[in-house]
């Protein structure tokens, strides 16, 4: 068994059932050989954003993983390997590389020290009985403790050399830690003694798969639940104690609530400072309570009053327990006042932005397309995601999750173009569900060619297109340079490029005519057939946000 055929027989034992690549690069041959399926994409950093939601779609039960050639296929990887690092998604990279006898000779790329600060852990082979412990040192780093990508390089002359001994591997298991018991009670007395407690969950709840425990805790302490972007989906959105989504846009419960919390209770959660995410300020005095998986992430950010170090689930399992011991599993009598004043305050939001989210105005509105996809599809037997700029911010604020890992949110850094392959991602990883990617014509010509690979390699996505013919979020700061020479307006025509490419596409002008063609395009993906339907509309640009600072437009 050479390098290349000992790599593929790891990958089948640690259930990888798709390789995500780009050639050349050995180990696709090897892995179809092992049954592995091999899909070739048209650019490296859209291979990777699949191999992301796939890890994300099975709470890194499924490590995604993604091959590419020595030198420009690294190069051009370099963005998407960030990406996931920055939100601690378990990837393993397979980059070849430079001969041994030149790998650290200019101009070579050395992908272990050239990716060191975008993963989590890397390695460069040098000795063919090396690959099978890099291997499973790389899936083991990948889904433990914080998750994130792990880059293993196998230099060209050593993909055909024989491995010595018998082949042996035994498929690796992610190791979880709980909290300190005294610290998990410390917690649950000051959430029973505060006022207007909040819980604010991360991506942590959905590794952990604590969906039902994060339930449990917040109808215990009758407190309302705000998610993060990367968090959303983990509480339904439908419960009276959802408060919603926190990015750059909110609900105004959610605003409200922040404001006047004085506890906050981060389940799963880094608190990571984003310009994409909640702004939490040490100004506020308000005492946080910290649960996350990764003792860095303890007073990075925001001042720790308890720390919670371990598994989100275990810790919620626990926190459920001590705070049954406490209260008898009784309610305090605070639930009616709580979801009353979550009510109170989104009606007058509900009516303002309502208008919007039915309106009839040409160029069409972005949230009445939004509002359309939202009472046309099964909101629980959906998966989305959002691009980065504008359909980050128009959608996660009004779009209402239900099911767990239903909508990939994603923000910490923020690539035009990552939303495709995470939709292409997920539809391989739950077939069963209508996957879909909100983007705009910015992120399209981004990674736009993979639509391709979505009708060559039978991935049938919905894709929403936002096309005003403008990078309009950036029209008021570049007032200037747009007005002498045009440095925000992009143009054309995608529908007839998806058309081009073998999908099913439509382009839509007329609000009346929105809801039919979402119905015709969830037909085609229903019959295999990815679809693309390009909404033109209104560069007008207004957002759900709360922040006084903000160069964007307030509704």
């Amino acid at each position: 068994m050479n390098v290349a055929e000992a790599a593929a027989a790891v990958l089948a034992r640690e259930g990888v059932g798709v390789l995500l690549a780009y050639p050349l690069n050995p180990l696709i041959e090897s892995a179809a050989a092992a049954g592995i399926r091999p899909i070739i994409v048209r650019q490296e950093r859209t291979g990777i954003h699949m191999a992301d939601a796939i890890s994300r779609l099975t709470s890194g039960r499924q490590v995604g993983v993604f091959c590419m050639q020595a030198g420009p296929g690294v190069e051009n990887s370099f963005g998407a390997v960030a990406q996931a690092f920055s939100e601690g998604v378990p990837l393993v990279v397979i980059p070849g590389g430079s001969r041994r006898a030149t790998a650290w000779v200019q101009p070579a790329f050395n992908a272990a020290v050239n990716f060191a600060h975008v993963t989590k852990w890397r390695e460069q082979v040098s000795d063919p009985a090396a690959i099978v412990p890099a291997l499973r040192r790389a899936f083991t780093q990948a889904r433990s403790g914080r998750p994130g990508p792990v880059l293993i390089e196998v230099p060209a002359d050593i993909w055909q050399e024989e491995v010595p001994g018998e082949f042996a591997y035994t498929p690796t298991t992610r190791p979880r830690s709980a909290p300190e018991p005294d610290a998990v009670a410390a917690a649950a007395d000051i959430l029973l003694a505060a006022q207007r407690p909040v819980i604010y969950a991360g991506q942590g709840v959905h590794y952990a798969q604590a969906w039902a425990q994060l339930r449990e805790v917040a109808e215990l302490l009758e407190a309302p639940v705000a998610t993060s972007l990367e968090g959303k989906s983990s509480f339904p959105e439908s419960h009276p104690l959802s408060l919603g989504t926190g990015g750059v846009t909110m609900p105004r419960a959610l605003a409200e609530h922040l404001r006047d919390a004085d506890v906050v209770f981060g389940a799963g959660a880094s608190f990571t400072e984003t310009g994409f995410g909640i702004r939490w300020s040490p100004r506020d005095r308000k005492r946080f309570i910290h649960n996350t998986v990764d003792p860095v992430d303890v007073n990075k950010n925001v001042p720790a009053e308890v720390a919670l170090v371990g598994d989100a689930a275990l810790c919620l399992a626990q926190l459920r327990d001590v705070l049954i011991e406490r209260t008898g599993g009784a309610p305090r009598g605070r639930r009616a006042e709580v979801e009353t004043r979550i009510r109170e305050q989104n009606k007058p939001w509900w009516d303002e932005w309502l208008p919007l989210l039915t309106s009839e105005q040409k160029p069409l509105s972005p949230y009445r397309v939004i509002w359309d996809l939202l009472h046309t599809v099964d909101v629980a037997g959906t998966v989305i995601t959002h691009d980065a700029g504008s359909p980050r911010d128009e959608l996660s604020a009004f779009w209402r999750s239900e099911a767990p890992l239903s909508y990939i949110g994603w923000g910490k850094t923020t690539q035009l173009g990552t939303g495709l392959g995470l939709a292409m991602g997920a539809k391989l990883a739950a077939p069963e569900k209508l996957c879909i990617n909100v983007w705009g014509d910015a992120a399209i010509g981004m990674t736009g060619m993979d639509l391709e690979t979505c009708a060559r390699a039978g991935i049938p996505i919905l894709s929403i297109l936002f096309n005003n013919f403008s990078m309009a979020m950036e029209n008021k700061i570049m007032a200037l340079s747009r007005e002498r020479f045009q440095t925000t307006d992009i143009s054309g025509n995608y529908a007839d490029l998806a058309s081009a490419l073998g999908l099913f596409a439509e382009r839509v002008t007329e609000p009346g005519q929105i809801k039919e063609a979402l119905i015709r395009g969830i037909d085609a993906t229903r019959s295999g057939r990815p679809a693309l339907l390009e909404f033109i509309t209104t560069q007008e640009k207004v957002y759900s946000i709360f922040s006084p600072d903000s160069y964007q437009t307030r509704r």
